[in-house]
């Protein structure tokens, strides 16, 4: 039996020893609600706790604030707080925890929570609400909408961002409760949705669940079923002959298939391509990694090779209009085969149950054989060299490439909603590098966040942030109304935000203009700046009507998708 095998096996015997104790009468040890809580988040790895204080949630804070291996990191507001728990989740691989209080906290960081959701970020939206007892009775409360309806209001608004809700109603399945959205949190990479009442906080339940681990391995594939999925598989590569390229994607990445993914590429030698949001799933010196696939966006060497290939394993598919060149794949279903967390699709075929992260590891086992006739296959190096331009201004065609020069492996390298994430796509990143971007969600806007640079100090965080300063919403301008003043924002002074938000000495931060290509890179070159042991913030000055060559492309198929410019239908005209 394989090691995926046996972890799920020994999932599935967790769980249901879980199962066998949730009917069982308790006794033995006691723990609080709120410190049960917190043991399951450290068993998970949790080390950092995102959030708002507030009155219904300040009882629970001081449990976080004792505990001896979560840190309390306060925010600025609550949308910061999901944001950060997003990044936090996706950093570490692990869950992601925003607290918030009841109504007006988690109203403010529902946005953050949706774009968990939709990217498949493991996120403990956890929420303080009022005593049971006020919530039988349904006073008037202040964060209310004043009607009675806001003690189911605000739960029912967090169904349709979550993957499961639990409120807390008594101490006895407290427990069991909050053992079931924790395990739906790690096995199904979504949020998920916890209120607990200000009288449960300090409640004591019994310690004997604490035993068993939650574990995040997915229940075991059907055998029988897996084995002929398998062997269909198999023929799909003899038909190839070995003709066969992998598009690797982000959901590779969500349910913890990467290990599993990389070992099977280093055995059987197939070329690797990723999507835009698999970026980093495979490092991009590996020999066999040729670039970002991204339809008719993708460089015409990318697109010829995937698409001519006779064969297609898609590892992890999210197929989203910004992670596709707005559906621009000509990828035939006959000549592709989809391995998903709990799916596998062989051509028209769809076997359910039949999940990645243990099926990859016997593929492997069946399909290195192929290695020799599959290593022939030229994969040219992922390359982007520095350009020589005539033109003094730092230009995206100059600025990705060279920044790429900068990163050290081991990077985390955060890109956002815009050029950002457009303009890294096309550079290779150094091995063991993580990027985190927010393709399909793409929440937007560095003004709406910035407050958070005060909490960086605060707590000691030393990032190294570019800000790119093109006056305003490029993405939004090459979509439609390149010179309306609704995409112009002010300008602010990007180099006295550190000042204002905590360190107006600048001991523990430093910041720079950049507006030419030598100032740029002699920045870069400086061994005090790259040692990054305080915050920095360079302001880089580009023009505003420039933009990565992947963004004028995407923003102009999504321009004529939208259709603002188009003819209104003649039946809805006389309507």
């Amino acid at each position: 039996m394989s090691r995926q095998s046996t972890a799920a096996l020994e999932a599935e015997i967790h769980r249901l020893k879980l199962e066998v104790h949730s009917l069982k009468t308790q006794h033995g040890s006691e723990i609080s609600v709120g410190n049960y809580l917190l043991t399951r988040l450290e068993q998970l790895g949790v080390t950092n706790m995102f959030g708002v204080p507030g009155d219904f949630n300040l009882g629970f804070l001081d449990l976080v604030e004792d505990h001896p291996t979560i840190d309390w990191v306060g925010n600025c507001n609550e949308l910061n707080a999901a944001y950060a728990a997003d990044g936090y989740a996706r950093a570490n691989n692990s869950i992601g925890v925003v607290l918030t209080t009841f109504g007006v906290g988690e109203l403010s960081a529902i946005n953050g929570i949706a774009g968990a959701f939709s990217e498949m970020v493991p996120v403990l939206n956890l929420v303080g609400v009022p005593s049971t007892s006020q919530q039988h009775s349904k006073p008037m409360l202040h964060h209310t909408l004043g009607d009675g309806r806001s003690f189911d209001a605000y739960t029912m608004a967090a169904q349709q961002f979550t993957y499961s809700q639990a409120s807390l109603k008594n101490k006895n399945n407290a427990a069991a409760e909050i053992d079931r959205v924790l395990i739906d949190c790690i096995t199904k990479a979504r949020p998920v949705y916890l209120s607990l009442p200000t009288d449960l906080v300090s409640a004591n339940i019994s310690t004997e669940r604490l035993s068993i681990p939650l574990t995040r391995n997915p229940p075991p594939n059907d055998p029988q079923t897996e084995s002929f999925v398998i062997d269909l598989i198999a023929k799909q590569f003899e038909v190839a002959e070995g003709d066969a390229v992998v598009l690797v994607d982000a959901c590779a990445i969500r349910h913890g298939a990467k290990d599993e993914l990389n070992d099977f590429l280093r055995k059987t030698k197939f070329p690797v391509y990723s999507t835009p949001m698999g970026k980093t799933v495979v490092d991009e010196n590996f020999e066999r990694y040729g670039g970002i696939y991204l339809g008719s966006i993708s460089r015409p060497e990318i697109r010829e090779r995937v698409e001519s290939a006779k064969l297609v394993l898609s590892v992890g598919g999210l197929r989203s209009d910004f992670n596709t060149g707005n559906f621009s794949y000509h990828i035939p279903v006959k000549r592709t085969i989809e391995l998903h967390s709990d799916s596998t699709k062989v051509q028209y075929a769809v076997f359910k149950g039949i999940g990645m992260k243990e099926l990859i590891p016997k593929l492997t086992e069946r399909l290195e054989t192929h290695c020799v006739a599959a290593s022939k296959l030229v994969v040219p190096k992922f390359l982007t060299p520095v350009p020589k331009e005539e033109s003094k201004s730092i230009t995206h065609n100059f600025f990705w490439p060279r920044v790429a020069e900068f990163f050290r492996p081991h990077d985390i390298i955060v890109t956002e909603t815009g050029t950002a994430n457009f303009g890294i796509l096309d550079v290779p990143l150094p091995e063991k590098s993580v990027l985190i971007s927010q393709i399909l969600w793409g929440s937007i806007g560095c003004q709406l966040t910035v407050q958070e640079l005060s909490v960086m100090l605060r707590v000691g965080v030393k990032p190294i942030i570019f800000v790119l300063n093109n006056s305003g919403y490029t993405i939004e301008r090459f979509i439609h109304g390149k010179t309306r003043k609704y995409n112009d924002i002010s300008n602010w002074n990007w180099t006295s935000l550190s000042k204002v938000f905590g360190d107006p000495d600048e001991k523990i931060s430093n910041s720079y203009t950049v507006r030419t290509k030598a100032e740029l890179s002699d920045l870069l070159d400086n061994t005090t700046f790259a040692h990054a042991d305080k915050m920095q913030v360079v302001e880089v000055i580009m023009e505003k009507l420039d933009a990565p060559i992947a963004l004028r492309l995407q923003a102009e198929a999504s321009g004529k998708a939208n259709a603002y410019d188009a003819p209104l239908n003649p039946a809805i005209t006389h309507a």
